[in-house]
């Protein structure tokens, strides 16, 4: 969403800031903008963004997530913010759109953003949408709807299809009510994570696997990030070692600890470092496109880049690319 948005009914005044708490927000926003800039090393792991295409369709006008599809190779999900059905949309990386899947049994009040990741059948790839918006701090509860990920085809356009019924994960935070627009989770361990948004200083909540169908899941604040741009998206790689969080104007990238162990835990192979520990490193800036208004970010499905794409009419899929030598380019 953006930093405010104030809309007149007759003599009243409609927005989730009016008056002074709309400049401490702008004001908020320029100086988390230069502190993330000037604070943080430059990372030169990613070559500078090309644009791969625009997207065509009136119909994705406020995407807000992405998310890079596992189990179809050059397929990107989609969608749009609050005020659309409970729907995502598949579009490749030309940035043409493939077609919508609805989701059975998902309501749709603030979606902001989408990931891929493992679920509780281990040969199935996922999706979870996060239904976390909450720009004024109100809701007693988010909701993370889990779905099997669709199977669909790059190369060729599909009708409208449905799938679900989605799993409601619902969630509650432990010091109340907040916005969101940050889902990430670990394909390592199935945890979910939110990270906060409109904070001087983003939290970062996790909801451990396995997460409750039938009751709500209190999430456990672990971190908090020296990113004071509102973060507005991101992903972990699917290799579950590099983080990468952007906001509207910036973005950047943290590594997973390795060789290390959690508190307590049994030593045994296979059992890896919260991915939480990440954000206890030195964050390293990425590059992000000039966009009206960035918002969504996501590894390519083999972790060696990035897309970015941004709310809007028609936005640009930007791709940032591995400047490893000898990786195959796009």
């Amino acid at each position: 969403m953006e930093i405010a948005i104030v809309k007149r009914n007759g003599d009243r005044e409609e927005g989730w800031m009016r008056g002074p708490r709309v400049l401490t927000a702008a004001l908020l926003s320029l100086a988390s903008l230069s502190f993330s800039c000037a604070s943080f090393a430059r990372s030169d792991a990613f070559a500078s963004g090309r644009a791969m295409g625009v997207v065509q369709s009136d119909s994705l006008s406020e995407l807000s997530g992405i998310a890079a599809s596992r189990r179809n190779p050059g397929v990107l999900w989609v969608h749009n913010d609050s005020g659309e059905a409970p729907r995502i949309y598949a579009i490749n990386e030309k940035a043409e759109l493939l077609g919508a899947c609805n989701i059975r049994g998902a309501g749709e009040r603030d979606w902001e953003d989408i990931a891929v990741g493992p679920g509780p059948d281990p040969n199935q790839s996922y999706l979870y949408i996060g239904d976390i918006g909450d720009n004024t701090a109100k809701y007693p509860e988010v909701i993370v709807y889990r779905v099997p990920e669709p199977r669909v085809d790059a190369a060729t356009p599909f009708g409208p299809m449905t799938t679900g019924p989605a799993d409601a994960i619902r969630l509650t935070y432990p010091d109340g009510p907040r916005d969101a627009e940050t889902l990430i989770v670990d394909p390592l361990t199935r945890d979910i994570y939110v990270i906060s948004k409109r904070e001087l200083v983003p939290k970062v909540y996790r909801a451990a696997y396995p997460q409750s169908l039938s009751q709500q899941t209190k999430l456990e604040q672990v971190a908090v990030i020296p990113f004071a741009s509102f973060p507005t998206g991101g992903d972990v790689s699917p290799d579950g070692r590099r983080v990468i969080i952007r906001g509207m104007f910036s973005a950047a990238l943290w590594e997973r600890p390795a060789g290390e162990r959690p508190p307590n835990a049994e030593h045994r192979l296979g059992n890896p470092v919260p991915l939480w520990r990440a954000f206890s490193g030195k964050p390293k800036a990425i590059p992000v496109a000039s966009e009206p208004q960035g918002e969504a970010i996501c590894f390519d499905r083999k972790g060696e880049g990035y897309f970015t794409i941004s709310e809007g009419k028609h936005p640009t899929l930007y791709y940032f690319a591995s400047a490893e030598p000898n990786t195959p380019s796009r």
